[in-house]
């Protein structure tokens, strides 16, 4: 036992000093290989001297040489009687663990080779990827053996099929693309595993174990083979062993920097890696372009592998179906090839994209490795001649597929090579924002969701189809955010003036740059007032309405806003936004069509409704005509307002309404005028575990509030459940008291969530507030990162400050808010310049006190 516990405290000393030599962290290769050694080493040792009827063999990336600092270390026993050895097996895994070494161990006999080769793709891929490391090596020598035996064509074309659906299902979970903001670095497309399912497919295919035994990993050694074989050159090689060792550097780090086995590459860990590899400047982005890079890469190659696997599988295609496109491509069956082994221009590349979007087809495995050393070579030489060639004009006319192609394009570094405007969008985010995807995956994905409104029977759909030119629509999609990396708070500007740089090279007219211009320009307008404005204030319409020359250009903003908020994250498009982004759109259509101002459409629109209103029924005209606010009839049913009348006829205390839609609740409530009302109601609602998106307030002549929030279940972003209703009802009834403890509930919502709050509201954007003036109030935003308590800790703020709040509207961008305030001061009048500043001190003081 003393010989283990002094083997134990060597180990532990000889692994910290690896993971703390700064030098040896710089060359990842070197590193994993050293650890897995070092493991391999004190395995050795304990058990050295033992006489084993088994072969104890590495696997995982124990196997590859390939551990990071906080692996599993994995082995297995391959054995000829799974029985006879257990006891011993037991033993031996004890001893390893008390001697500091804690694996994860399977057993395997020889039936399990067939046993997992018909049942569990991921065992049986562990089989192909194993190490010896100490025991009866002849055992080793006849399980791979049989194992080589054990594959015929039939399984192999079953195998290659199964890790084909494999990686579909594992970028599906975890992003199947290369730019995901916060990547996994082992599973999200472009990362480590990736490049192991690859070498998976090829040892299968071949027939072949990878295990040499010397210094390298695996996946070194693999790259090697492919460039000895010449199925990569030597440049692409070089670019694919420098893009895994980057993602390998950064896994390292990671695992160190956390303390633990992750994989999750979070904001938090970014910046601090991007530390540890003395990246200069804006460090996080700097860094993670890099990584972007590099993950694009290994995306790259394994997709042009699998597309060569999956050739293969298909088998030849018969010349009978070879149709010639022109006299350099040649499509057969839905594989596009160059014809004669030639060297393309980078205008025969846009060609051959155009063939591949009009028939939906894809690059065979040599065209599609020619046009990537096209491209690298065209970016060595900093550039060819950018010929404005028609072809990219004609796939943005493509039918179909234009945002497919463009992907395509991207991934390949076409469309940067063609648009050097665009290169340096590729990889770029900024922290701090609501964007899932780096700003170049965006734009594609803003692209795809616009030509999937196709299939749709909405307005959203009608208006796209009703478009004689799409182009148009594209070009603003691929520009809106183009000027992001030269300055993100003025990109619409700069953006549309590089496109009226580029366009007119392409083609275009004076009036179709100047469309695409206000559209770039505006792209973030639509959104502003949609999600931050009262869409019944006519001032709001007349300013919205006035930017607009024609109905058309209302429409492709329209568009262009939905694809734009759609392509941000999942978790951004809702309901709730589909149905404040119509409702403006419907309104400004209406005013543009008509030539109405904001109030006559507003007039028109409620004396329609108060036709619809029982005008013998003095007592319900009368509260109509008592609240200064024509919205009212706009926010509410019928029946609903008839049912206030009565709840105040009657003298009701506090009644309190709830309405069920689709996407959320909304919660009415009667009372009486008080200070600081607003923020007890916000802070009731929140220790009630309800996310607000918005609140309107209607008072009465006599005093009388009528309070409206929508709101959501915090958890599930579900409208709430109605066996909450009578807690709500009750912890209301007592907040309108000012007879419940909310500063004390809140401390204890807070720590209730801490954990799902710590993992929603993860990035740190930084606090500002805007004022904007109304012909009637002061409007407030306040930008800030989202957590629970803040629409509580601000209406406090105002009310503290003396400003009623008259209506409210809160814009969540996944972790950062938009509260956007209409306030008075205590006089009834608009907030002076002078008091300007004292508000932003007191909101921010108070934002920050509760971050």
């Amino acid at each position: 036992m003393k010989n283990l516990l002094e083997i134990k405290k060597e180990f532990y000393k000889s692994r910290d000093t690896l993971f703390s030599d700064k030098a040896l962290l710089e060359d990842p290769f070197n590193f994993c290989v050293s650890y897995s050694l070092l493991v391999e080493e004190v395995i050795i040792r304990v058990i050295a001297g033992k006489k084993l009827s088994c072969a104890l063999v590495s696997s995982g990336s124990f196997s590859r040489r390939e551990l990071a600092p906080f692996s599993d270390i994995d082995v297995m026993f391959l054995v000829d009687d799974v029985t006879a050895e257990s006891d011993n097996l037991k033993e031996l895994v004890t001893t390893l663990w008390d001697a500091g070494v804690e694996v994860s161990h399977t057993v395997r006999d020889f039936s399990d080779i067939q046993k997992f080769l018909d049942e569990d793709l991921h065992a049986f891929t562990q089989f192909f990827e194993t190490r010896f490391i100490f025991g009866d090596d002849k055992i080793y020598h006849k399980w791979n053996e049989k194992l080589r035996n054990s594959l015929d064509d039939n399984y192999r074309k079953t195998l290659l099929n199964e890790f084909f659906e494999d990686i579909r299902m594992r970028h599906q979970r975890y992003g199947d693309s290369a730019k995901v903001l916060e990547p996994n670095l082992k599973f999200s497309a472009g990362g480590l595993r990736d490049l192991h399912a690859v070498q998976w497919m090829y040892a299968f295919k071949n027939n072949e174990i990878i295990n040499e035994q010397n210094e390298l990993t695996t996946t070194q050694h693999f790259i090697n083979k492919l460039r000895q074989n010449k199925l990569i050159n030597p440049k692409a090689a070089i670019r694919l062993k420098d893009a895994y060792k980057m993602v390998l550097n950064v896994r390292n780090r990671l695992h160190l920097i956390t303390g633990r086995k992750n994989d999750r590459l979070e904001f938090s860990a970014q910046e601090k890696i991007a530390n540890a590899l003395n990246y200069q400047g804006d460090v996080w982005q700097s860094f993670m372009h890099e990584y972007f890079r590099s993950s694009n890469i290994l995306n790259r190659f394994s997709k042009t592998m699998m597309k060569g696997f999956s050739e293969q599988l298909a088998g030849p295609i018969s010349d009978y179906l070879l149709i010639a496109l022109d006299d350099d491509f040649v499509k057969k069956g839905n594989i596009i090839s160059l014809k004669n082994d030639k060297e393309i221009s980078l205008s025969d590349i846009l060609r051959a994209f155009w063939y591949r979007g009009m028939g939906d087809a894809r690059f065979d495995e040599n065209l599609r490795s020619k046009i990537i050393e096209t491209v690298h070579d065209i970016e060595e030489l900093n550039g060819e001649d950018h010929l404005k060639s028609v072809f990219f004009r004609e796939i943005l006319k493509l039918p179909k597929n234009v945002g497919k192609t463009l992907d395509s394009m991207n991934e390949m570094g076409v469309l940067s090579a063609y648009l050097p405007e665009f290169r340096e969008l590729v990889g770029f985010f900024q922290p701090g924002v609501y964007h899932c995807y780096t700003a170049d995956e965006h734009t594609i994905i803003a692209i795809k969701n616009v030509e999937l409104l196709e299939s749709k029977n909405n307005e959203l759909g009608k208006i796209y189809n009703s478009l004689k030119k799409k182009d148009l629509l594209f070009l603003a999609l691929l520009f809106h955010d183009i000027a992001k990396p030269i300055d993100v708070s003025g990109h619409e500007i700069l953006g549309a003036e590089m496109v009226a740089t580029v366009m007119p090279g392409l083609g275009y007219s004076q009036e179709e740059v100047e469309l695409v211009q206000f559209l770039v320009r505006y792209h973030l307008t639509m959104e502003q007032v949609a999600f931050r404005r009262n869409l019944n204030d006519p001032s709001t319409l007349n300013s919205f309405a006035s930017v607009f020359t024609s109905i058309h250009a209302l429409d492709l903003l329209y568009l262009v806003t939905y694809a734009d908020l759609s392509a941000v994250s999942p978790q951004v498009w809702t309901n709730w936004k589909s149905e404040l982004l119509y409702e403006l759109y419907r309104k400004t259509r209406s005013m543009l069509e008509e030539n109405l101002s904001g109030t006559e459409l507003i007039d028109t629109e409620t004396q329609e409704m108060m036709e619809g209103q029982d005008s013998d029924d003095t007592a319900l005209i009368q509260h109509i005509e008592s609240i200064d606010d024509p919205s009212y009839l706009q926010h509410f049913t019928q029946d609903e307002i008839n049912r206030h009348k009565e709840e105040i006829e009657n003298g009701t205390e506090t009644p309190i309404f709830f309405r069920q839609e689709e996407s959320f609740t909304v919660i009415s409530m009667i009372s009486k005028d008080s200070p600081s009302l607003l923020s007890r109601l916000c802070g009731t609602l929140t220790i009630n575990d309800l996310n607000i998106h918005s609140a309107k307030i209607f008072t009465r002549q006599d005093g009388v509030v009528i309070d409206s929030f929508s709101v959501s279940d915090y958890r599930t972003g579900n409208p709430v459940m109605a066996e909450k209703f009578d807690k709500i009802k009750s912890d209301i009834r007592l907040a309108i008291k000012n007879r419940l403890p909310i500063t004390t509930e809140m401390i204890k919502t807070r720590k209730k969530w801490w954990r799902i709050e710590s993992k929603i509201f993860r990035r740190r954007s930084k606090i500002k507030i805007a004022f904007e003036n109304h012909e009637k109030f002061t409007i407030i935003d306040v930008f800030a990162p989202d957590t629970l308590g803040l629409l509580y800790k601000v209406t406090s703020s105002l009310a503290e400050l003396n400003l009623s709040v008259y209506y409210a509207k809160i814009a969540t961008r996944a972790d950062d808010v938009v509260d956007s305030f209409y306030v008075l001061n205590e006089h009834k009048k608009k907030v002076t310049k002078d008091d300007e500043e004292l508000i932003k001190i007191e909101l921010a003081n108070a934002i920050n006190e509760i971050l």
